[in-house]
């Protein structure tokens, strides 16, 4: 009779075991390297769907070289996929262009978006001692670059765009060491893109004191980026709005998603996202204005929430 017993107990157990699986969905989400803002997003948006979703949801965050990768691997993943990209990447790889030309793919097709994160924005810090209030202001001056990343990339154009190119001096500094290079002198200035508040900003302007250069309307047009307004008294000394660019970014998946999935993580997501503004400023940035850089489809299941919450969509959206 204890035997019998025995088995049933470790009978039901299984059975309630696998009742538990099959009950929890797991995604992955595929963002940035380890080192980056968006990876941290990553592991805060992991955090809050779980406990959102009271455990139903487990987000695994998954570290990439970069958004090209994330969109190359929505070709072979499953359901379970969920990356980072600029919605700009979604569209060159729809089309076959530029670094996806002649790797296209039909699975591209099936890429559908979820919710907009944290844009990548553009700050053109300088020092208050510098007394440079605009970008005409940067003839002559050193202004720190970096190598590589976006933010450099963006800069550079910019330099060239406004009349700068071959006007100011390139500092041969990593970035990483703006704060110390403004703080003593060996650099007026640096650029630097990422979500705002970004932190080498905040550092920055508690330390030395800076002027955020803000775009004209007519030097955002001719930017092609979307405007994107920091809000006064975002970085110490900061009396005024600073107007400027950036580049959306969106947690996208596949059709391969089912609906219920993908319409959970999104509700879960917005309903947790003051939250995790509380954590980490921002988010604060995130709202349902950035809605309008999404310019692909959104997954089905997330226009079912917009619909309930009553969040505008285009036609081209859904």
């Amino acid at each position: 009779m204890k035997s019998g017993l025995l088995k049933l107990a470790i009978g039901l157990s299984l059975s309630f075991g696998a009742v538990q699986a099959q009950a929890e969905t797991r995604i992955t989400y595929k963002t940035a390297k380890s080192t980056s803002s968006y990876y941290q997003m990553g592991v805060q948006i992991a955090e809050a769907v779980k406990e959102g979703s009271n455990g139903d949801i487990i987000v695994t965050v998954e570290e990439s070289q970069g958004s090209v990768q994330n969109v190359m691997e929505a070709r072979a993943r499953g359901g379970d996929y969920v990356f980072t990209t600029p919605p700009v990447l979604v569209r060159l790889a729809q089309g076959g262009k530029a670094m996806f030309e002649g790797k296209g793919d039909p699975k591209f097709d099936e890429i559908r978006a979820l919710f907009p994160i944290p844009s990548l924005t553009m700050h053109f810090v300088m020092s208050e001692k510098s007394g440079v209030t605009d970008f005409a202001g940067m003839e002559g001056k050193t202004i720190l670059l970096g190598k590589g990343s976006f933010g450099a990339r963006e800069g550079e154009k910019y330099l060239k765009l406004f009349g700068l190119e071959g006007k100011v001096d390139l500092a041969e500094v990593e970035l990483s060491n703006a704060v110390a290079a403004l703080k003593n002198g060996q650099i007026d200035g640096f650029v630097t893109a990422g979500s705002w508040p970004a932190p080498n900003v905040i550092e920055a302007a508690a330390s030395t004191g800076v002027n955020v250069i803000s775009l004209s309307d007519d030097q955002i047009a001719q930017s092609k980026r979307a405007k994107l307004v920091i809000p006064a008294g975002t970085y110490a000394g900061q009396s005024e709005d600073i107007t400027t660019t950036s580049l959306p970014v969106v947690a996208f998946t596949t059709t391969a998603m089912d609906d219920d999935t993908a319409y959970a993580l999104t509700k879960t997501f917005w309903e947790q996202k003051a939250k995790m503004g509380e954590g980490a400023a921002w988010w604060n940035g995130v709202d349902q204005g950035l809605m309008e850089n999404i310019t692909g489809k959104i997954h089905p299941g997330a226009v079912r929430y917009y619909q309930e919450a009553g969040i505008d969509l285009t036609d081209a959206q859904q």
